[in-house]
């Protein structure tokens, strides 16, 4: 069986005719283009990183924000929960596709040259040691908040009449949501569900040792307050073991020890002879809930009995079990967060109204359309507050009478909504809404669904996705009826629709009325509700139909420029460069002389640095308070524009091209989504974008850069001025409007960053 026929395989994609993959013929600005690099073996492993490690080379960075002694010590405590939710991730997707891998036989190699087999093990002993980093920076950590007054006590720790107290609490709050499962002959072991943190408990019965879990619930504070002491807590599965006597009367409790499962979430089913996607994604939903066990987490005073028996009964390897020293799940300690100590946190910051949106809102459409029709607008999150913008564009929509017709692709949204609420709205004031709801958005599948029923029963047109591919674009149009003719308002974004995570990821979108831009979205939603894609579009880039063609044409041209002695330049942001393909093109294009800055959050197969291959390119990473999401790509052009006659005299610095959108450079991108990039033309929102990429560059507080061996090393200040990425670019978002529209009024978008629930920070899928 081959790789490619596996669900779970993202992390090698046979690329051959008909793939998606550009033919060099087809695309090389000349006959040429590649012959510089022919001396080069672009297929050797040795030039590639493979996936899953550079993933957890990630994971390494994320956990330096708990470590570094620079950061508040509340965002040291929110970055180790953000980790233990990053790895559980990683274990269900990631982990878990390589076991299915493995479990039918595949050995097929990576571009990097390894097995899944071999990728599996050396995940495994990467993962151990990230795990011991983590309980050493929380005994840390705990000490620390112990020196300020907020202190997590051990049972021991406690007075007899706390304990007493807290045995109240257990007895009334606790004990009638727990259901002990005990496992003998006459009852089977128990369902243990994906994530849940259980006790195991040896009770002796006359002569009998009996085994019984305990499910520590997850509706209780896993965080309980001692007494009246804001700030002293005990663990709940401590509160739970101190009390099984009121769970098992008049028997003898031996021994409790902590565990907890992770269990495989890559599930599915053919979507080809599927009834249909609801059908496809419930099936998903249920079966995830009982996915082979990809890892096993136990108390490392846990006793070899029950190691074994757990061992036996879930299936797993001795190497996918996880002994800990200290708390099994950290995401408990998200609620410390909230404890009110300003002086251990982070400036607050409240996203900012947008220069171009003050003094107008959605209570009046015309003003609002008629800012966005006299020049393109830019918004960034979460400088700029998601409400006063795209929420406000949305809004204005739906009340607007002279609008007609409103299409949105959502692909994750808040569980409460705004935007569909709108939608509705509009449907109700008599507009044409068509939604595209990605109901594939892993891990948001149920909250799509409740929305796609929640939709449908209001007579929206719904479309749930597109067999064989998943929707990933971040789009609306806006059709509307004005004196001089209909008019295309769209709005190509970086983020998603989501009013929450708009508060903590940077992403970037455009607002405009160009109406070959329009005229694409068009052909875009008719795709969505019809049944085939546009070979051709006027200005967008569309996966999987001209993106990695355009893609390639642009980095070929590059390494044209190069060869001609022109400037050649290129800077790509993104969250993850992994797709082989473009890996190569970006070396064909450094072998040319090109100057190559990839601004790569995540994943990176490309080693930069290497003689006669990769000199020019560089790679950073920024991770900080905000989670970089949006992308970026920009292409010098070699100074002059390629239609001169539009945009200005040969070599006048009108050349190089900006465009963002909602791809990253991974083969699902460009082969097996739905994708949308656009390009940004107007000079003031372009000179935006390239503060934004200085920015990063320049960054020597939370910049990493990569060496070619994959490792990563810090960027220090050393004597110059700190420069902090996401710092610069709050400073410019208050400076750029008035003092009195700077924090008023905005309640649905003020957080403090460090009280934010990330519950999903990392993942490469948003």
């Amino acid at each position: 069986m081959s790789q490619d026929e596996l669900p779970g395989d993202a992390d090698r994609d046979e690329l051959s005719d008909g793939s998606g993959v550009v033919d060099a013929a087809e695309t090389a600005p000349s006959s040429d283009a590649a012959v510089d690099a022919d001396r080069v073996d672009l297929d050797d492993p040795a030039l590639y990183l493979n996936r899953e490690l550079s993933e957890l080379a990630f994971q390494r960075r994320v956990l330096h924000e708990a470590v570094d002694e620079r950061n508040p010590l509340l965002e040291r405590v929110k970055f180790l929960a953000i980790f233990t939710r990053n790895m559980d991730e990683f274990f269900m997707k990631r982990v878990g596709g390589l076991k299915q891998q493995m479990d039918a036989g595949v050995t097929e190699l990576t571009p990097d040259g390894r097995t899944p087999e071999e990728q599996w093990e050396a995940i495994l002993e990467e993962s151990r040691d990230l795990f011991g980093r983590q309980a050493d920076c929380y005994d840390a950590v705990r000490s620390e908040l112990a020196a300020e007054g907020i202190r997590i006590v051990d049972w021991d720790g406690l007075s007899d009449a706390e304990r007493a107290d807290l045995r109240d609490y257990f007895e009334q709050s606790v004990l009638p949501t727990l259901t002990p499962l005990t496992f003998d002959p006459a009852h089977p072991f128990p369902f243990i569900s994906n994530l849940s943190l259980s006790l195991a408990v040896l009770t002796r019965d006359d002569a009998d040792v009996k085994f019984s879990r305990v499910k520590i619930p997850r509706n209780r504070p896993r965080l309980v307050r001692v007494g009246d002491d804001d700030h002293r807590y005990v663990r709940l599965e401590h509160v739970v073991e101190a009390n099984l006597d009121l769970l098992f009367p008049n028997v003898e409790v031996i021994d409790t020890s902590l565990f907890r499962v992770t269990r495989n979430a890559e599930v599915r089913r053919n979507e080809e002879i599927a009834e249909g996607l609801i059908g496809v994604i419930e099936d998903v939903l249920r079966q995830r809930r009982f996915a082979t066990v990809v890892r096993l987490e136990l108390s490392a005073d846990a006793p070899d009995r029950v190691r074994e028996l757990l061992v036996e009964q879930l299936g797993v390897a001795e190497r996918e079990v996880f002994e800990h020293d200290g708390p099994l799940d950290f995401t408990a300690l998200f609620s410390l967060v909230d404890v009110d100590r300003p002086e251990l946190k982070l400036e607050p910051w409240t996203p900012q109204v947008h220069p171009r949106f003050a003094g107008v809102d959605s209570d009046d459409p015309a003003a609002l359309f008629a800012e966005i029709g006299r020049e393109d607008v830019l918004v960034h999150h979460p400088y700029h507050s998601f409400t006063t913008t795209v929420q406000s564009f949305l809004d204005a929509a739906a009340s607007d009478p002279d609008v007609l017709a409103i299409k949105a692709a959502i692909y994750r949204t808040a569980s409460d909504s705004k935007v569909i609420e709108r939608l509705i709205e509009a449907a109700k004031n008599g507009k044409q809404v068509a939604v595209m709801v990605e109901l594939k958005a892993r891990f948001d599948e149920e909250n799509n669904l409740r929305w796609v029923k929640r939709l449908e029963e209001e007579g929206i047109h719904v479309a749930y996705g597109t067999i064989g591919l998943k929707t990933h674009s971040k789009t609306a149009l806006v059709v509307r009826e004005e004196d001089d003719g209909v008019r295309l308002y769209s709005h190509v974004a970086t983020g998603n629709y989501h009013s929450e995570t708009a508060k903590t990821y940077t992403d970037l979108g455009l607002l405009t009325t160009d109406r070959d831009v329009g005229q694409d979205l068009v052909k875009l939603f008719n795709f969505f509700t019809g049944h085939s894609l546009h070979e051709s579009y006027r200005k967008l880039l569309v996966a999987p139909e001209n993106m990695r063609r355009e893609f390639t044409r642009l980095v070929r041209r590059e390494a044209d420029h190069a060869r001609a002695g022109r400037e050649a330049k290129i800077v790509l942001k993104m969250n993850s460069l992994e797709d082989p393909e473009m890996v190569k093109e970006l070396y064909r294009a450094s072998i040319a002389g090109v100057d190559i800055d990839l601004l790569v959050r995540g994943i990176c197969r490309l080693r930069p640095g290497i003689d006669g291959v990769s000199d020019t390119v560089s790679v950073s990473s920024v991770v900080g308070r905000f989670l970089e999401h949006s992308r970026i790509f920009y292409f010098e052009n070699g100074g002059q524009s390629e239609t001169p006659q539009a945009a200005g005299e040969a070599g006048d610095g009108s050349g190089p091209e900006y465009y963002i959108g909602s791809a990253d450079w991974m083969t699902r991108n460009l082969d097996r989504r739905v994708e949308a990039v656009t390009p940004v033309e107007n000079p003031a929102l372009r000179a935006e974008l390239q503060f934004v990429l200085d920015a990063m560059r320049e960054d020597n507080r939370k910049r990493w850069v990569m060496d070619s061996d994959g490792s990563y090393e810090q960027v220090t200040p050393g004597d110059d001025p700190v420069r902090n990425t996401h710092r610069r670019l709050m400073r410019r978002a208050e400076r750029s409007v008035p003092e009195a529209d700077r924090t008023a009024g905005f309640a649905d978008d003020a957080t403090r960053d460090s009280g934010v629930d990330l519950d999903d920070v990392f993942t490469d899928d948003r």
